[in-house]
């Protein structure tokens, strides 16, 4: 049953952080494009999207903060974020609580 409910709870997740978008960018019209894309890439992934991830961009540079659970999605999230068009870098302040 949670399989089948998956990809509705991540449109649902995606559409959430479309809405709100706009709060942890600079009002930059490029980082908020910036900020958007990385937000869906992080809350898509199978491995990252149980974290919690925070997102702030700044002139195309990506800070990533919060918390995660494995090694592997500070990782992947960090990956995530480089592949987005326009990010400059990645500062990658996400901490690993083991649970």
């Amino acid at each position: 049953m949670i399989r089948r409910m998956a990809p509705a709870l991540i449109t649902l997740v995606v559409s959430f952080l479309i809405c709100l978008g706009n709060l942890s960018a600079e009002g930059n019209p490029k980082d908020d494009r910036i900020y958007d894309e990385v937000r869906m890439k992080l809350a898509a992934d199978p491995v990252v999207g149980r974290g919690a991830v925070d997102v702030v961009v700044k002139d195309g540079a990506v800070t990533l903060s919060g918390k995660v659970h494995t090694d592997k999605q500070k990782q992947k999230a960090e990956r995530l974020a480089k592949k987005v068009k326009g990010v400059t870098s990645v500062v990658n302040n996400l901490k690993v609580e083991y649970p």
